[in-house]
């Protein structure tokens, strides 16, 4: 959407056209499979080639392995399985080893749920145990001290996805190689790669793993740092492609469109600089806070990565914050975007002691590393925006549950964002009515839609409206909302009122065409 002001990058990102236009010409013109022999297979494997010295360059891979995967997730599974496979056989052979998989307690949640469930399928008896974060969020070295000697994996974050709190990696190394020599180390570089400077053949760090969507390239391609002659284990066992390291026709599309970013964050285009990046969050905290009187910030700007902030609002849940922001067209999120329906409080928020109901206001709002000084004044316009709606209009009170549904013929209440030129046009007197808050319906500026005036009827207020609702029965009502659930509750409340004649927007504003 060309409206829209995208403050959610740590989870994904768009593609580049650079990207768009390396991953069409791996589909087009170099389509070849990189194992053939041909010409046509010679082309695509020198594509392969030239995508892989980049990444080894960015990242600092030196004589390492890197392997291309389809995502972080999974490059996580093969680096788990390749130590605890280890692991497994150390035990195996009477060797004395350690106990415990550390992890941090701020870690993505792909981290622990693979621990436990690897740990459970090789059977090494391990206790998978997670590492105290301090207020700040950042690793408690004291009881990594403590835990080290017991421990036969640590997996840490070099920059948290939530708060953006950047890692102590060198000081957690330091405390391995005193204490925990033969630990295997683990380091999610997700949010790091295009932001903080990696040269990973120079650390301890034995897996590294990275994800291209969150980085400009397509969904579906990742990649596994494997530091030389540490343990490994295939995932993926067949034809032997990535030198038998991860079989399967490597994803070419996606392999060339990362590559083309990295070659483009390597030769220093596009991508901003640190302190430029760090001027940018300024002028969006200043923005935030000057909009939303008593905001906090829930990590410090000190040691937290130049492109994300997390901020709290007291008395304004995150629900509200979310869905006053969409309504602006801003895309920001309460946190990571693959716990989002998860009703209860971060778990980075929580272990790093933020109290439940600042945890529960809490919002994410992560720009990209190519943000330009125009789109951050376009942020700034609107999260001005937001704040005043907020002002003027206070924070909603909880939405209604109707009390009684009304039966309702299959399809007849629904019209598809699809359908809605032409079922404005077949109805030239249906009233437009926005059942969002106040405060939302302020924050969209919203003026006429598709030629008509909108009325703004909250969902909360809608049984005190009811009559009104009702007093032209032959006159069509067509509700919508954000997603359109509210819509449809407020259709079932309608409709259990008498009123026939009313419909809803399947999908909302989301969906429907600007």
């Amino acid at each position: 959407m060309t409206n829209e002001v995208y403050l959610d990058a740590n989870a994904t990102s768009p593609a580049l056209p650079l990207a768009i236009a390396a991953a069409v010409d791996a589909m087009q013109e170099r389509f070849g499979n990189p194992s053939s022999s041909h010409a046509a297979g010679l082309r695509a494997r020198a594509m392969l080639g030239e995508a892989r010295a980049a990444a080894r360059r960015v990242i600092g891979a030196g004589q390492g392995e890197l392997v291309f995967t389809s995502g972080a997730t999974e490059a996580i599974q093969t680096a788990v399985l390749s130590a605890l496979c280890d692991l497994r056989q150390r035990q195996l052979a009477g060797e004395a080893v350690g106990d415990l998989l550390l992890y941090g307690a701020t870690e993505h949640k792909a981290i622990p749920e693979c621990l436990a469930h690897w740990n459970r399928i090789l059977g090494t008896g391990c206790v998978v145990q997670a590492l105290a974060v301090d207020a700040d969020g950042r690793h408690r070295l004291d009881l990594l001290q403590e835990m080290a000697p017991r421990a036969a994996l640590v997996c840490t974050m070099a920059a948290n996805n939530e708060t953006g709190v950047v890692a102590e990696l060198a000081a957690i190394e330091a405390v391995l190689a005193a204490h925990a020599p033969r630990a295997l180390w683990l380091v999610d570089c997700v949010q790091a790669l295009g932001k903080l400077p990696l040269a990973l053949a120079t650390t301890a760090i034995d897996y590294a793993v990275f994800s291209g969507h969150k980085l400009y390239a397509p969904k579906g391609i990742g990649m596994l740092y494997v530091r030389q002659h540490a343990p490994f284990t295939p995932l993926m066992m067949g034809g032997g492609q990535e030198s038998g390291l991860r079989s399967g026709t490597e994803n070419m599309a996606g392999i060339a469109a990362l590559g083309a970013v990295l070659g483009a964050f390597e030769r220093g285009e596009l991508f901003r600089r640190p302190d430029q990046l760090a001027l940018l969050r300024e002028r969006l905290a200043a923005a935030l806070t000057a909009s939303f009187p008593g905001l906090v910030f829930n990590a410090p700007f000190a040691h937290s990565l130049p492109t994300t902030l997390n901020f709290s609002v007291p008395g304004v849940t995150s629900d509200t914050l979310l869905k006053l922001f969409d309504a602006a067209g801003v895309r920001v999120s309460a946190g990571s975007a693959c716990s989002a329906a998860a009703a209860s409080a971060s778990h980075v928020l929580t272990a790093m002691g933020v109290a439940g109901a600042r945890a529960g206001s809490a919002v994410r709002l992560s720009f990209s590393p190519t943000a330009t000084d125009a789109f951050i004044d376009g942020a700034c316009a609107r999260i001005a925006r937001c704040g005043a709606a907020l002002a003027r209009h206070g924070a909603p009170a909880d939405s209604v549950t109707p009390s009684a549904s009304a039966v309702v013929a299959d399809g007849a209440d629904h019209v598809d964002g699809a359908e809605l030129a032409a079922f404005l046009a077949r109805h030239p007197q249906a009233r437009l009515v926005d059942v969002r808050e106040a405060c939302e319906h302020a924050a969209a500026a919203a003026g006429p839609w598709h030629g008509r005036a909108i009325d703004s009827v909250p969902l909360s207020a809608l049984p005190a409206q009811l009559d009104a609702l009702l007093a032209q029965p032959a006159r069509p009502l067509l509700l919508f909302c954000r997603s359109g659930q509210r819509s449809l509750k407020a259709l079932h409340l309608l409709r259990a009122a008498g009123h026939q004649n009313v419909y809803h927007l399947a999908g909302g504003v989301a969906l429907a065409p600007q």
